[in-house]
């Protein structure tokens, strides 16, 4: 089974999701989405698939959403979508595709559902 991370290496919950992964067995793709960043529609279908709204998944702390008043009720998605593609940090971390879905993996337990095997426990 081929499992992508769409991974920030400074954050811990991304690092932790890493490696349960790690300890089920797999070696995923690693994607370090601040380098290589997003598109649109790779955010509309990640967004879709993991059946999460553009506003979950947008990244409010550590991360320059309010300063941008990306944080306000009436902010279309839309909007949301174009400051996510200009910084990439706006997208909340990790999401995980695997043949079993998608999901945001927060907390990191969450990604058990998309491995097969244990992901034991971290130090």
């Amino acid at each position: 089974m081929t499992i992508v991370v769409y991974h920030n290496p400074q954050c811990g919950t991304s690092r932790n999701v890493l490696e349960y992964i790690r300890n089920s067995g797999e070696e995923p793709i690693v994607i370090e989405y601040l380098k290589t960043g997003w598109t649109k529609q790779q955010l509309i279908g990640l967004f879709a698939a993991a059946n999460i709204t553009v506003k979950e998944a947008l990244r409010d702390k550590k991360s320059p959403a309010e300063e941008l008043g990306l944080l306000a009720e009436d902010v279309s998605n839309e909007t949301i979508l174009n400051a996510m593609v200009e910084h990439p940090i706006l997208v909340n971390r990790p999401i995980v595709c695997s043949a079993k879905g998608v999901k945001l993996c927060r907390p990191s337990v969450e990604v058990q559902a998309l491995v097969d095997g244990d992901i034991g426990t971290l130090s």
